[in-house]
């Protein structure tokens, strides 16, 4: 049975805010499963942001792998979080689609490793209507171009979530136009020797950012069997 799933697209936003946002939309559907009401589920959620330039590190993710100064960050009006997700340290910024599933698994399949491969292969089927081929990277979560060729692998989305009873929040950041200077200040998810990349970067030229969401948007449906609202 198809999902109805309400979605969102909160523009451009400071970090603290949507994360605050999605905190309380998953703590609203785990009271929802704790009444247990007859017949009543959590509502499923999409949203899609541009975060303001932000670092975050994951609740294991090693502070070392921060490579800038608290001082050159705030020259750079560069925001820092450490967060509760899984993962190690990302950049967000402008000319990036960021997605956040408020998901309850148990309306889909309470089962992490199938939820982050469905989050790549809607991933890897929209970059694909663009022509690349994305990839997934054995023992890595995301999607990458060339994974298996060495000194040429580069990642493309990053993903790291936090999962509730399982209802899921935090998601994938999709580099569509973004500055990729950024990532220079960081080791990227804490993995050494590997670039990162964008959809202009590869294709050479700007992308739509609207026309990537609703590609992405469309794909999200496909792959979760999902009607959005």
């Amino acid at each position: 049975m198809t999902n109805k799933v309400v979605f969102q697209d909160t523009g451009k936003r400071h970090y603290k805010e949507v994360w605050d946002y999605q905190e309380n939309l998953l703590q609203q559907g785990v009271k929802t499963k704790q009444a247990a009401a007859e017949g009543e589920k959590p509502t499923n959620y999409l949203l899609f942001t541009e975060h303001f330039p932000v670092y975050t590190l994951g609740k294991n993710g090693k502070e070392e792998h921060v490579l800038i100064t608290e001082a050159e960050r705030e020259q750079k009006s560069v925001e820092y979080f450490h967060i509760n997700r899984g993962g190690d340290i990302t950049f967000h910024g402008p000319g990036q689609l960021v997605g956040y599933p408020i998901f309850d698994l148990d309306q889909f399949k309470p089962d992490l490793n199938w939820y982050l491969r469905n989050l790549e292969e809607v991933m890897i089927l929209t970059m694909a209507e663009y022509g690349l081929c994305g990839e997934r990277s054995k023992g890595e979560t995301g999607v990458w171009m060339d994974p298996d060729i060495k000194g040429h692998e580069r990642k493309i989305c990053a993903m790291g979530i936090r999962c509730s009873r399982w209802i899921t929040m935090h998601g994938f950041a999709f580099n569509v136009n973004t500055d990729l200077s950024f990532f220079d200040y960081i080791i990227p998810c804490g993995i050494q020797d590997k670039k990162v990349t964008s959809l202009e970067t590869e294709l050479g030229q700007s992308v739509s950012m609207d026309e990537v969401k609703e590609k992405v948007k469309r794909n999200f449906e496909k792959v979760f069997d999902i009607s959005l609202e």
